[in-house]
């Protein structure tokens, strides 16, 4: 009784220890292509709508050169992932956000002054590490070959947006 219960143990273990190794390597859970177009033009919408409202708000000047290539930047790779997607059967990219990032958006648009900078940088902070997660699982795992392409071309301008953002954050500038 005991042995063919340690086989299906053994076995169910040898086929969930790749997924598990692979999410553990990247730091991240595979999702499907569609949830990849979903999240990506979320985040994007969130980065150049937030971004707009520091070009406005903040009181920095570096803060303010960061949104503006935030808005620039992430307006270049939604136009990209809905070209994209546009192609693909059901994957149609939404036109409005969540209720998570509408709700982070709120907290930007009432905060004022230093706050501002404060709240815009650490959003900023959160969004990015979110956004190289996402873009490193869908160039790691998914299936559509020019999702994938994209969010490897994409990867690298994120982590430096990341980069950028964590030095703000720390009040140092852009780097």
């Amino acid at each position: 009784m005991r042995s063919p219960l340690l086989a299906a143990a053994l076995l169910a273990s040898a086929v969930a220890a790749p997924a598990l190794a692979q999410t553990m390597a990247s730091g991240t859970a595979a999702v499907s292509d569609a949830t990849f177009v979903k999240k990506a033009a979320i985040s994007d919408m969130f980065e150049i709508q937030a971004s707009q409202l520091a070009q406005t708000k903040a009181t920095s000047a570096d803060v303010k050169n960061f949104a503006s290539k935030m808005v620039t930047d992430h307006t270049k790779t939604s136009d990209q992932l809905k070209s994209i997607a546009s192609a693909k059967s059901g994957m149609k990219p939404p036109t409005t956000m969540d209720a998570q990032h509408k709700a982070l958006l709120s907290k930007l648009k009432a905060a004022s002054g230093a706050n501002f900078d404060t709240l815009y940088t650490q959003q900023q902070v959160q969004a990015h590490q979110q956004a190289v997660m996402l873009f490193t699982s869908e160039s790691q795992t998914g299936k559509d070959t020019d999702l994938k392409n994209f969010a490897s071309q994409s990867l690298p301008t994120l982590q430096q947006h990341l980069s950028m953002a964590q030095g703000l954050q720390k009040g140092g500038g852009t780097p």
